[in-house]
Parts: C-alpha cells; sequence; structure tokens
C-alpha cells in the first residue's frame, strides 16, 4: 500500500489530469461529441464548458428544461514530450450540463479567466457559448488502472502546486538533463533498464518515468521521501532520487 504522505489522492490526479488537458468532448445522448474549446473544473462542483454557439449541442442545451440533460464530459491528459503514447490520463466526469443564461455568461467568462485565461474565452457570446456541468461522479483511467472518487473530495481537493510549470519542467529534463534522467533509470527494475527512458509527470510527491521497450510501455513511478513544498525543494528532492544531490539542479523555470 503506498504511503498516503507520499502519494496524491485521487481526487489531487483528477484535478491535475483536469489542468493538463488539452483536449475534451461533451458526449450528449443521441448526438455526436462536441469538442469543447474551454473547460474548467471549478471548486463549486461544476465544470464551466465553452462550445460553438452553432453546435447541435448548444442549441440541444439551450432548449432543454431548467434541469439541464445528462452527459459526460471526457478529458484527455497528454505528455507534453513526443512519446510513442502520448496519451498521460482520461478522466470522465458525468453529470447534469446546463445552459448559462445569455446575459450572465460575459460575467462567468470573465470569472473563470481569473484563474484560468484562455484566449478561447474572448468568443463567449460571440462564436462559442457557454456550459455548465454539475458534477456527480468522476472517474480517471491511467497506467495503474481505473478509479473513481467521490465527488465531495473532488471539490475539496487542490491541483498539485506545481500544476502550472510541469510541462515546462520535464521538456527542460528531457532535453537538457539526460544526465539526471539516465541517473533516475538505473534505479528502474533490471527487466526496464532496456528500453528509452523520458520522464513522464511530476509532481510534489514524486517523478514518474515512461519506459519505452520492444515489449511495449511501461510506468514507473519514484517518490520523494516527503512531499516538495517549493521549486527549490522539488529540484533538489529529483536530484537526490537520482543520487545526485550536489550537482547543478534543474533551472528554475
Amino acid at each position: 500500500m503506498p504511503n498516503p504522505t507520499v502519494t496524491p489522492t485521487t481526487a489531487e490526479r483528477v484535478r491535475n489530469a483536469c489542468a493538463h488537458a488539452e483536449q475534451a468532448v461533451l458526449a450528449l445522448p443521441g448526438i455526436d461529441p462536441t469538442p469543447t474549446s474551454v473547460h474548467y473544473l471549478r471548486h463549486c462542483g461544476d465544470v464551466v464548458i465553452a462550445v460553438p454557439s452553432g453546435s447541435t449541442a448548444a442549441v440541444l442545451i439551450g432548449n432543454s428544461s431548467p434541469g439541464g440533460a445528462a452527459a459526460v464530459l471526457e478529458l484527455t491528459d497528454h505528455a507534453p514530450l513526443p512519446l510513442r503514447e502520448p496519451v498521460r490520463a482520461l478522466v470522465w466526469l458525468r453529470g447534469v450540463v446546463r445552459a448559462v443564461p445569455v446575459a450572465a455568461q460575459r460575467a462567468l467568462a470573465t470569472q473563470v479567466a481569473e484563474n484560468h485565461p484562455h484566449s478561447a474565452l474572448l468568443d463567449v457570446g460571440h462564436t462559442a457559448t457557454l456550459l455548465r456541468l454539475v458534477i456527480g461522479s468522476a472517474v480517471m483511467a491511467d497506467a495503474t488502472g481505473a478509479e473513481s472518487v467521490c465527488v465531495d473530495q473532488l471539490r475539496l481537493a487542490e491541483p498539485d502546486p506545481f500544476c502550472s510549470v510541469e510541462s515546462a519542467w520535464l521538456q527542460h529534463m528531457d532535453a537538457d538533463h539526460s544526465d539526471i534522467v539516465a541517473q533516475l533509470a538505473r534505479h528502474l527494475p533490471p527487466k526496464l533498464q532496456t528500453g528509452t527512458v523520458h520522464p513522464l509527470a511530476i509532481d510534489r510527491y514524486g517523478i514518474t518515468l515512461r519506459v519505452e521497450g520492444h515489449d511495449g510501455d511501461h510506468d514507473f513511478r519514484m517518490p520523494f521521501s516527503a512531499p516538495a513544498d517549493s521549486v527549490e525543494a522539488l529540484s533538489r528532492a529529483v536530484r537526490t532520487l537520482a543520487g545526485c544531490p550536489f550537482l547543478n539542479g534543474l533551472r528554475r523555470i
């Protein structure tokens, strides 16, 4: 059983995946899935979604009852590196999707932009329409399997404090710190030491490596001895795992 002090909770992992995911589709009964241009998971327990104003989904929800319609939002978290299998995780948020009144859409877009500045929010009120998905259940799937998470836990969870810089860190490690990646790879099980190794994910609790081997892809997580609480602590934790705590660390992003 993993030590909970050095392992992110499922709710935290869902939060991280939602923050990282660049692709999401809204599935409604009887129509093809609709790609979203914006998705933002709020702490109140809903997801603000932007879809094309002329889409079947926007029209269908706009004409639905005030109670909304059953829907599923599928989000795809891709690794920020050109890996053989780029998908790191899938998240399914099931619930009820409701229309946002036209008069309230710009104000809601402004609220979302305060924490999630996205250029597509500028389209709201023009070519994009905002919807709200009130979450009833959440499931996440990655290389470790599929897990559900309590919606109340999801509301209380926070994204990892390094979530916004993770992509830049991984790209920097892969491009400029092959020495540290190679040192980390020395701690892999013997059967995984024959493949090509890339950093796949990093958070305050540990780092995950992706091994691309002849027999397929394998992910291996290496936990830190304690959660990192600053960029300097995160760099030190990576170098300690690599066995070179006194070498020059990763540059600050």
